[in-house]
């Protein structure tokens, strides 16, 4: 048997439910097993009781009662199969590696995590970045499915506790590159839009203006635009709520290229094939490095964004995109 325990959730696990946390930290509970420690109250969240669905967010802390020899054996070390294909896949995603870090640049359409009809996705891939650890390389925050670029890994225990205390006191900074249909007014500013998850016919969606929503900060500024058919964007999230950008930026009247679930039809151009797909991309990442300096890490566009930026004539110049990112820093 294990002891009690206390597991404090990262931000690669928050949002998730808890049925899938445990699920994926201890693959072995049978979930009939989790109800029964819910319902007498061994498994609680910050001392609380709690359910199956309720959502997890970073920082809060599991309280995981001691559990047989079998049920307790932590998933996250566990090994898995990775076919050939996918292991390299997942080798060429690679943009940084060392002693501590991995950073990937993590493609559209692919998701970091598994769910009730995501068989395939980068979580499961992980044991083809071992090389040669005995560790298992570890998810320290998330991506959407649709949104391509940097992606931190930790690659032991040590870093990804490092890696997680700098996204929780927001001394790591992401910055993004978005097209969005239409022209932001005023060009650059600060969005702050308290977000609330909703559950409708799209599934779960994150709605503006809801008392109850949590609190939620961007900042944007507009690095070039074409009229006021489109703009290029820089966008610099200062909290990390779930679709938060594709949200705020529906919210300003100009939603990102491709998003339909926030933007409708308003997120595409009529006929033009290049807008099918959601133009959100992870540019840059700028952490304290575990083992002590400082890591920043930029990622190319992904192709159907190449092919946007040229049809549209936006530059993609590293000055212009860099005096946008640093206009960020007086809003």
């Amino acid at each position: 048997m294990s002891d009690v325990r206390a597991e404090e959730i990262s931000e690669a696990d928050a949002g998730l439910r808890l049925d899938r946390w445990f699920k994926r930290h201890f693959p072995q509970l049978t979930h009939g097993r989790l109800q029964k420690l819910l319902r007498t109250g061994q498994v609680r969240v910050d001392g609380k009781r709690i359910k199956a669905g309720f959502r997890l967010e970073a920082g809060q802390h599991i309280r995981v009662p001691p559990l047989s020899a079998d049920e307790g054996e932590p998933g996250q070390d566990k090994a898995m199969k990775v076919s050939a294909a996918d292991a390299g896949a997942v080798r060429s995603m690679v943009l940084y590696r060392d002693d501590h870090v991995i950073v990937l640049n993590k493609p559209p359409g692919l998701a970091v995590q598994g769910g009730t009809k995501t068989a395939r996705h980068l979580d499961g891939m992980l044991d083809a970045l071992r090389f040669g650890s005995d560790e298992r390389p570890r998810l320290v925050h998330r991506l959407d499915k649709d949104t391509s670029g940097v992606l931190l890994l930790a690659r032991n225990a040590a870093s990804a506790a490092k890696l997680a205390a700098a996204f929780k006191s927001k001394t790591a900074r992401k910055l993004y590159w978005a097209a969005v249909v239409g022209v932001p007014h005023p060009p650059e500013g600060r969005i702050n839009l308290p977000l609330a998850k909703i559950s409708g016919a799209k599934g779960e969606r994150m709605m503006t203006g809801s008392s109850e929503g949590k609190a939620a900060e961007t900042l944007y500024r507009v690095v070039e635009h074409i009229g006021k058919k489109a703009a290029w964007l820089v966008l610099a999230p200062l909290t990390g709520r779930t679709h938060q950008l594709r949200a705020h930026c529906a919210a300003l009247g100009t939603p990102i290229l491709g998003d339909g679930k926030y933007g409708g039809a308003a997120a595409f151009f009529a006929g033009d094939e290049a807008s099918g797909k959601p133009h959100l991309h992870a540019r840059s990442i700028c952490i304290p490095h575990p083992n002590g300096g400082v890591l920043e890490v930029v990622a190319p566009l992904p192709v159907h964004m190449k092919e946007t930026w040229n049809h549209l004539g936006f530059s993609s110049d590293d000055e212009a995109d860099k005096q946008a990112a640093d206009g960020l820093k007086n809003l």
